[in-house]
């Protein structure tokens, strides 16, 4: 879906985000980056045991923050690692935490120069983020992250059809909200 003049797009599919052709995806990661269960464990899987290699030598990564790496095995050129945060009932900030895990993913997708970035839905497995309040806090912030960046392209990686039901219903809540979408 394209936004107002001078805003990129957001779409949502429903798929594997490991076979993705963007220039950057994002990875659901912990904060010691080595890997793990459901999207993680996924990617490191499919780039191969180099990203392992090269995640240790990060040092680790703050939740609500995202480091960089190459992609290896991956059809992309590469690995951002945005960690968000458990649930916890809402109690511990986690909706910042949250915000700030997909804005500094997309602070590094600048950095390198990525104008396509894969998301999938964070902290929304293991992490027991409700996916419904992660889906908006996810769509209003590459929203409002997008203003004044026309060329950059968001694509919203769902792993099933019910998170792909979820993500599209909070971007399309959020494009009757601002109502000039196109």
């Amino acid at each position: 879906m394209q936004g107002k003049s001078g805003c990129g797009a957001i779409e949502v599919v429903y798929g594997d985000i490991t076979k993705e052709h963007v220039d950057a995806i994002v990875n659901a990661a912990n904060p010691e980056l080595a890997g793990g269960g459901g999207v993680d464990g996924a990617i490191h899987k499919a780039a191969g045991p180099q990203l392992l290699e090269e995640c240790k030598r990060l040092g680790g990564c703050l939740t609500g923050d995202a480091k960089t790496t190459g992609a290896y095995n991956l059809p992309c050129s590469w690995v951002i690692h945005a960690v968000g945060p458990v649930w916890r009932g809402g109690l511990a900030n986690e909706d910042e935490l949250l915000a700030c895990a997909y804005r500094r993913a997309l602070e590094e997708a600048c950095r390198i120069g990525a104008e396509s970035v894969a998301f999938p839905a964070i902290s929304t497995g293991a992490y027991g983020f409700p996916a419904e309040r992660a889906a908006r806090i996810a769509v209003s912030t590459i929203r409002l992250f997008l203003e004044g960046r026309p060329e950059m392209r968001v694509r919203l990686v769902a792993f099933s059809k019910t998170s792909a039901h979820v993500l599209k219903q909070a971007l399309e809540e959020r494009q009757a909200e601002e109502g000039s979408w196109k």
